[in-house]
């Protein structure tokens, strides 16, 4: 399997072999959705809760007599029927959302994502990218220069994020460059999981020889 590798201007500048391990798994919807919710669940907080009545302020005394005010009878304004009161079956904060999914199933997910995102022709391998210093600028026109790739033309006028950068290491530098632009999100290669290639539309990976061994090597670790 090959692919082009493009340069930080756009243009191409050689070409990549892909190992079938990684791009040329099959499509495994079943897991893949089975990885990606369980993923997403363990990111729940799972905070919210709710007062009963007895958790409730106030309510030591009787609203009214029980008898003679023709209006219905209450006692205790903590009473799930008043504005304020407890609340029947709320949720606790308790509850646990936690999945367990073990390291082969995250791997097998993301491997099949990849692929799939790769015959769509979602995926982008670019050389390296250069920037002097922290600025905006630069990562715009970067992005510019990407969007004229075929396939590509929407990662320049995206109003919320399509495009996931898979940089080979963390760069204080490439971060900052890049969280003002709407489009793109960075983050290093070894965090990409199956949520984050199938949340996001595009897939840039860069410096694709030392990103794809990253990778590979996802399948080595117990």
């Amino acid at each position: 399997m090959k692919s082009p590798i493009y340069n930080s201007k756009g243009k191409e500048a050689g070409s990549i072999d892909l190992p079938e391990s990684v791009f040329g798994a099959k499509w495994n919807a079943d897991l893949v959705h089975q990885v990606v919710t369980g993923m997403m669940s363990n990111k729940r907080a799972g905070t919210a809760n709710a007062k009963g009545r007895g958790e409730v302020r106030g309510g030591g005394k009787k609203p009214w007599q029980q008898k003679g005010t023709g209006r219905a009878r209450h006692a205790s304004i903590r009473s799930p029927l008043w504005a304020g009161g407890g609340v029947t079956h709320g949720p606790l904060a308790e509850r646990n959302y936690k999945k367990k999914i073990n390291k082969k199933m995250k791997t097998a997910a993301l491997y099949s994502a990849l692929s799939q995102k790769f015959r769509d022709g979602e995926i982008l391998f670019i050389d390296s990218l250069a920037l002097s210093g922290a600025k905006t600028k630069n990562a715009a026109m970067l992005v510019a220069s990407l969007s004229s790739i075929k396939g590509f033309e929407k990662l320049k006028a995206a109003k919320k994020p399509v495009a996931y950068v898979a940089i080979p290491e963390r760069s204080a530098d490439f971060k900052k460059s890049f969280r003002n632009l709407k489009s793109v999100v960075v983050d290093p290669v070894k965090e990409l999981n199956a949520v984050d290639t199938m949340t996001y539309r595009y897939l840039i990976i860069v410096d694709p020889e030392k990103a794809i061994g990253i990778l590979e090597g996802k399948r080595s670790k117990k």
